[in-house]
């Protein structure tokens, strides 16, 4: 693993290491040559994941960080460029469960702090992060910042308010920081995917689906697959190489901008 891969020698820091789309990510990163810092508030989860990595030849480190805190994450970077040097890629895969944030429920039937709760969650992690791994490669004069987004942020779903107001505006910070690290030669874009059904959090997003509709969570899932231009949803190790791709030099001149990896389940 990572030999002689795209990402040879660079460091990357994955928030949510330890979650499906985290893990995938990271170990992605990994197999393209990077070595990889997992963050994630259980030690236990983030530490697996470095075991796979490090077990198959590639170089990655777990550290418990909740990316909600701002001055965590703003010493856990300064932490990681004194150990590595430098940082050159930020991913983050953090998110609330979808029972915190009122997901299936209708926008009048939803209760505002439900509603909140996925703006203060995933809104202010991406924030925070990306902003901590700016302040790193503006001395740097280079890096990538990649935000996670999905689906909801083009395409309003019935039942995905708070969600998809969440990525929206994820997408839209992407832009305003791109422009404003530009001129430093840090790229900041954003990987949008869709239903990931190999992750725990669509399984529970689709479960709730198919109560809703009254069908079974196999006819839900195929019912999102058949949505899309492709007929198929993307497994998390698709959107793991995308987000390999993104942070690579194939890349260099992509800023600014959202790699829609859906299936086609949205278009741009």
């Amino acid at each position: 693993m990572g030999t002689s891969g795209m990402l040879q020698d660079k460091h990357a820091v994955v928030f949510g290491g330890g979650g499906s789309i985290g893990a995938a990510v990271a170990q992605e990163l990994a197999t393209e040559g990077a070595e990889v810092f997992l963050a994630g508030r259980s030690r236990t989860s983030v530490e697996v994941v470095a075991k796979e990595i490090t077990a198959t030849g590639g170089k990655a480190h777990a550290e418990v960080v909740d990316a909600l805190d701002e001055a965590a994450v703003d010493d856990y970077l300064d932490a990681v460029v004194q150990q590595a040097g430098s940082v050159e890629i930020q991913f983050n895969a953090t998110g609330p469960r979808i029972s915190e944030y009122g997901h299936g429920k209708p926008a009048l039937e939803l209760p505002v702090d439900e509603f909140m709760t996925a703006v203060a969650t995933v809104l202010r992690s991406q924030y925070i992060t990306a902003r901590a791994a700016a302040r790193q490669m503006l001395e740097q004069r280079s890096g990538v910042i990649i935000f996670l987004t999905a689906v909801p942020a083009r395409a309003p779903l019935p039942g995905s308010s708070g969600i998809g107001a969440a990525y929206g505006a994820v997408e839209n910070v992407m832009r305003t920081m791109a422009i404003e690290l530009g001129p430093a030669g840090v790229r900041v874009v954003c990987l949008r995917t869709t239903a990931n059904p190999d992750t725990r959090s669509i399984q529970d997003t689709t479960e709730v689906r198919a109560k809703m509709m009254n069908i079974t969570p196999e006819e839900a899932m195929a019912r999102l697959a058949d949505g899309t231009m492709l007929k198929v949803l993307p497994q998390a190790a698709d959107t793991a190489k995308a987000a390999a791709f993104l942070a690579s030099d194939r890349a260099r001149m992509m800023t600014g901008t959202v790699l829609n990896a859906s299936a086609g389940a949205v278009t741009d």
